[in-house]
């Protein structure tokens, strides 16, 4: 899947609006780049004044006539001037460029913050079938390493490029009047710098983008790899996958080397076209020196000017290739910010507080891709406090039910109504609210177990918290734990077993104390004794809710309302009639 390619327009706007509540201290860098101009203009001023009237006693620049004779007239004294000039001048422009980076880093950092963070709040809002399909390295690429562009642009882009302008057209002005002559010479080469620079921008910013891709692409086996490190240990693949890794890292490689010899090439042309204009204006003014129309000390201020005239020319010419680099970023983090979540809510979603707990499949079909339907034509209803029971061989549909049921897909034709409405008509967060879940992989975070317990109600007491892991018969293994409740469990909490992790997330469940629980397959991953003590606990977590219960074999159902088993997508038996009153096929 190729992403979409924006305009430079289009990229500035957007940077712009990202930007805006900083827009400030954007103006005040501008500001006070703006400063280097006068300064840099002031630089060759010292050494004119040792050259042209300490050696060769000629007269003071006229800006200079309020000093006393005394200094005027004595070359000590003038040499001073020119000294204290000097020091001056570079006094003030280390505190302007000290000010300049102080000022810079601040506001690109939190530039970069602020779009990192938009990111990962949209990347947690797209829907499953977009990490299902570009996987979650490539959003975490984006986030991490293609957000800073934002700061090369804003802060250490555009801002010198106008400053860089600006300093271009203070030094033409000087240089002109001091010999037009020679400013027109210096001139010359900047059609051809501005040429080379647009000929080679596009090739750059593509070279740039294939090259994001392919790191992107790498970084995509180092997680896949370090995501699933037990099976590649168990199955001895370490070598392969090292080997995968190094060939797409080596694609990467090779990538950045024929960009760095685009690079080259771009600044070796731009390289020589400032050194033939350099070589032109010091031919010309030695030949006016040696003339007369020109004094030795105004050839000395005429090539210092030059060494900054050029500067901002190579500034703005190097600069524009740069800036093609991140400008390949930005697009990238801007497609993603574009992506629409396929569950969508809608602009007058209706709140919902405790759902009653009806459940009700009207005819509903889902496919993940065209073509595959993983669901055909489902129907069933649930009243509230009844529980179902859903069986089926792996693939056959059950898990895609409790995921239509949370929305976090939407079916491809049909409804799916709780208490009546349709699921779609509700916020989302308000809906997700109403269900716990207890899955066959319980996932944990990185944190400590109390925290784990209290991931669906944020900021519980540790009564509470204690409380709920007593129902889950969680409470009597955290307690021999070395930081009991406080143990952080490591990632995806594996320092604990299989039974124990299944404890902490039936223990969540009992905290959130949702109206609607969905059991999908908890007790296939542990072993007898922890099963019995968790369908004791389940038991209990059942009573006076809406319960869906998955699993592969009819017997692990036995406690339920209600039976349904689907074959490739489709309800072909119940176990056991329905009564009416309890449950609907």
């Amino acid at each position: 899947m190729r992403d979409r390619q924006y305009s430079n327009v289009h990229l500035y706007r957007r940077l712009l609006q990202e930007a805006r509540p900083f827009w400030g201290h954007v103006v005040l860098l501008f500001v006070g780049s703006l400063l280097s101009t006068p300064l840099a203009l002031l630089t060759p001023l010292p050494l004119k004044i040792a050259v042209d009237s300490v050696i060769e006693r000629k007269p003071l620049p006229a800006f200079l006539d309020f000093l006393p004779l005394s200094v005027t007239e004595s070359t000590s004294g003038l040499l001073l001037v020119a000294v204290g000039l000097l020091i001056g001048i570079r006094v003030l422009a280390q505190l302007q460029a000290l000010a300049i980076e102080l000022l810079g880093s601040y506001t690109g950092e939190k530039l970069v913050l602020r779009l990192r963070a938009t990111l990962f709040r949209h990347v947690q809002r797209l829907s499953l079938s977009y990490h299902d399909v570009r996987g979650t390295s490539d959003s975490v690429y984006r986030i991490q390493y293609d957000a800073p562009a934002i700061r090369w642009i804003v802060i250490q882009g555009v801002t010198p490029l106008i400053t860089a302008g600006l300093m271009l057209i203070g030094m033409i002005v000087v240089t002109t009047r001091i010999d037009w002559q020679l400013a027109v010479v210096a001139l010359a080469v900047s059609p051809a710098l501005f040429a080379i620079t647009w000929v080679s921008r596009r090739s750059l910013r593509r070279a740039w983008r294939v090259e994001r891709d392919l790191d992107s692409s790498a970084m995509s086996v180092v997680q896949e790899v370090l995501g699933g490190l037990r099976i590649v240990k168990t199955f001895g693949q370490e070598e392969r996958e090292h080997q995968r890794f190094v060939l797409r890292s080596d694609e990467g490689t090779r990538a950045r080397i024929r960009l760095a010899l685009s690079k080259v090439s771009f600044s070796m042309l731009i390289g020589l076209t400032i050194a033939g204009g350099t070589a032109a204006v010091l031919y010309i003014g030695v030949r006016h020196v040696q003339s007369g129309v020109l004094t030795l000390g105004n050839l000395l201020v005429v090539m210092a000017y030059l060494a900054q005239l050029y500067q901002p020319l190579h500034a703005m010419s190097s600069g524009i290739g740069t800036l093609q680099a991140s400008l390949a970023s930005a697009e990238r983090a801007f497609y993603l910010l574009d992506q629409e979540p396929d569950v969508k809510e809608l602009p007058q979603a209706r709140p919902l507080r405790r759902v009653r707990g009806a459940i009700e499949f009207r005819d509903v079909s889902f496919a993940y891709d065209q073509g595959r339907p993983v669901l055909d034509n489902v129907s069933f209803s649930i009243p509230p406090g009844a529980s179902l029971g859903v069986a089926g061989k792996t693939g056959s549909g059950k898990s895609t039910i409790a995921s239509l049921i949370t929305r976090l897909y939407d079916p491809t034709a049909g409804q799916i109504l709780v208490d009546g409405v349709d699921v779609r008509e509700f916020r989302v967060a308000d809906l997700r609210n109403q269900f716990a879940l207890v899955l066959q992989d319980s996932i944990l975070f990185s944190t400590s177990i109390a925290e784990n317990i209290a991931y669906g109600r944020p900021g519980s007491s540790h009564a509470d918290i204690v409380a709920a892991a007593k129902a889950a018969g969680a409470d009597e293994f955290i307690r021999q734990l070395p930081d009991k409740y406080d143990t952080v469990v490591g990632e995806r909490g594996m320092t604990l077993s299989g039974g124990e992790r299944q404890r902490v997330s039936l223990a969540r469940a009992f905290l959130k104390d949702a109206p609607v629980l969905i059991l999908d397959e908890p007790t296939s991953a542990v072993d007898t004794a922890t099963e019995a003590l968790m369908i004791e606990a389940i038991e209990r977590l059942m009573r006076g809710r809406t319960v869906v219960m998955i699993a592969h074999r009819l017997s692990t159902l036995a406690g339920c309302d209600a039976f349904i088993q689907l074959v490739e997508g489709r309800i072909v038996s119940t176990a056991r009639p329905a009564e009416p009153a309890t449950l609907k096929l």
